[in-house]
C-alpha cells in the first residue's frame, strides 16, 4: 500500500518537559507531526536527521542556547530557509530584536496562548509549505487548488493521481529548487515509505505526461546527478 504524503513536521525544542508535551499534544491536534528536543544539542541532531518544516525553538536551553541553535541552522543553506519560531520569557526590545537577528522568523514572549501560537505555526507554513494548508499555487499557466484538489493549465482542467498531484504540489511550493531525488520520497510519499529512487523517475515521467497532454513545454527540468526542478 501506497504510503500517504507526510503530515508537516514540528520541532519542538524546549527542556521543560510538562511545555514540551503541552505543545507537541496542541500541534498533533492540529494535524502536524511532531518531533521532540530537551536540548539545544539533541535539537540539531534531530534536524541533520529529519529536517522539519518549522521549529518551535526556546530559548533558555542547556548545552547549546537556542539562539545558538539558531544561528548555526540559518548559516547552513540545506536549513536556512527552515522557519524558527522562538519562545523566550524575555520581553524587552533588545531581546526580540536579538532573536530576529540572529535568524528566527517569529519571536513568542512566554506565557503565551496556545491558540496564538498555533496560527503563528500555520502562518510559517504558509510561507514554507503553502500547498499544505489549502494554499492557491501558481506556476506560469499552472494553477494548483490544494483545497479542492484541481490542477489546470491554461484552461484546461488536468487529471492527475493523488501521487502525482503531491508531486506537483511539492515541486509548485519553491519553483527553481532542485529537490533531489530522496528529498521528494520524504515528501511525497512519507517517511514510512522504503522505497527506490527510481520511483520519483517514473511518477515524474507520469506528471510530465499529464502536463504535456494539451501542449505546452516541459515545466519540469531534470538535474543530472541532483534531481528535478520546475523551472
Amino acid at each position: 500500500m501506497m504510503a500517504p504524503s507526510r503530515a508537516p513536521l514540528v520541532l519542538v525544542v524546549e527542556d521543560e518537559e510538562a511545555q514540551r508535551e503541552v505543545l507537541a499534544y496542541n500541534l498533533e491536534a492540529e494535524g502536524f507531526d511532531v518531533s521532540r528536543a530537551a536540548d539545544g544539542e539533541e535539537a540539531l541532531d534531530r534536524v541533520a536527521e529529519m529536517p522539519p518544516d518549522v521549529i518551535v525553538l526556546d530559548w533558555m536551553l542547556p548545552h547549546v542556547s537556542g539562539i545558538e541553535v539558531c544561528r548555526r541552522l540559518k548559516l547552513k543553506p540545506e536549513t536556512r530557509g527552515v522557519p524558527i519560531i522562538m519562545l523566550s520569557a524575555r520581553s524587552e526590545e533588545v531581546d526580540r530584536v536579538r532573536g530576529l537577528e540572529t535568524g528566527a522568523d517569529d519571536y513568542v514572549v512566554k506565557p503565551y496562548s496556545i491558540v496564538e501560537l498555533m496560527a503563528r505555526v500555520r502562518a510559517q507554513l504558509r510561507r514554507s509549505r503553502p500547498a499544505s494548508v489549502g494554499e492557491v499555487l501558481v506556476f506560469e499557466d499552472i494553477r494548483l487548488d490544494a483545497e479542492t484538489h484541481r490542477v489546470t493549465r491554461g484552461d484546461r482542467e488536468l487529471k492527475l493521481g493523488p501521487t502525482e498531484f503531491r508531486l506537483l504540489a511539492t515541486l509548485m511550493e519553491k519553483p527553481g529548487r532542485v529537490w533531489t531525488r530522496e528529498q521528494l520520497l520524504d515528501r511525497v510519499w512519507g517517511r514510512e515509505a522504503f522505497l527506490d529512487t527510481r520511483t520519483v523517475d517514473v511518477h515524474v515521467g507520469r506528471l510530465r505526461k499529464a502536463l504535456g497532454r494539451h501542449g505546452g513545454e516541459d515545466p519540469i527540468r531534470t538535474v543530472r546527478g541532483a534531481g528535478y526542478a520546475l523551472g
